[in-house]
């Protein structure tokens, strides 16, 4: 998507709106607190920036719904930001790339979570082993072209010499993989549009189709190889299964410090939404 550029008008506007903000920090009672933390504060203010840096890269005026899914991510980066401070990971003034670094290696000091073991996987396999099965898949190459003359063509000479499909692929089909020789790589069941999958499932290792019409033109479709579907083994599984729940435990301890660090801070969420007083 095209963003739009700023226009001059509009910065102007940008820097006289946080003039105003930082004018409106300077009024004792008007630019309530919205976060404490170890006796750091954050300010209406500071969120106000914030949602201006949203809307100047061109996304427009952040709604009232938007706005609260904002200030709940900000809160939650400005808490982990400050805590990251109290542990010495963080300095006093640092760049965004430097606040991202330290909130990623307080994440992975504190949140570590604990190791999987041989029971849980176990019980894994047996609750999802039908999900873990192989299925079938085959691997192609096509050759993408727009009238059933040109497909027809295509299909007589992979007749006479199977062997030119990569040639013939990367001199004449329209497809964006004819540069890769017409190699589309591997699908199962359901990755493909129906009209390719009924046939591409259809066909022997090695064979080669009668042109398929979709779309996008006329498709001759080779299969480079095929692989029967079929259950797993918990050992061929172990490995994929312990990834996955290191994964799901990293998360769940993410979110367990992160709710443990908002409890302890002082949040009003009102305050960042409420009409600021006359002066």
């Amino acid at each position: 998507m095209i963003r739009p550029v700023m226009t001059t008008r509009r910065a102007r506007l940008l820097v006289a709106t946080v003039s105003a903000l930082g004018a409106l920090a300077a009024c004792d009672g008007s630019d309530p607190v919205i976060l404490e933390l170890h006796g750091e504060r954050v300010r209406r203010t500071d969120f106000e920036r914030q949602i201006l840096a949203v809307e100047a890269r061109g996304l427009g005026p952040v709604d009232p719904g938007a706005r609260r899914g904002l200030l709940d991510a900000f809160l939650e980066q400005r808490a982990l930001a400050i805590e990251a401070r109290r542990s010495g990971l963080l300095g006093a003034a640092p760049s965004p790339e430097d606040e991202a670094r330290a909130v990623a290696r307080l994440l992975a000091d504190a949140a570590s979570p604990a190791a999987v073991g041989e029971e849980e996987i176990a019980a894994y396999f047996r609750a999802h082993a039908s999900d873990l099965a192989i299925r079938d898949s085959v691997t192609l190459r096509q050759v993408l072209v727009p009238t059933l003359n040109e497909a027809r063509d295509v299909k007589r000479r992979l007749r006479r010499d199977p062997k030119t499909f990569d040639t013939i692929a990367r001199s004449q089909s329209k497809g964006p993989e004819a540069a890769a020789g017409g190699y589309m790589g591997a699908f199962e069941r359901g990755q493909l549009p129906a009209e390719l999958e009924a046939v591409a499932f259809s066909l022997p290792e090695g064979g080669t189709s009668e042109p398929v019409v979709t779309a996008l033109g006329y498709h001759v479709l080779r299969v480079e190889s095929r692989q029967q579907g079929r259950p797993v083994t918990l050992d061929e599984a172990r490995e994929a299964i312990r990834d996955r729940l290191t994964r799901e435990k990293r998360r769940a301890a993410e979110q367990a410090f992160v709710a443990g660090v908002l409890a302890r801070a002082k949040v009003n969420h009102e305050a960042a939404f409420r009409a600021t007083p006359p002066s």
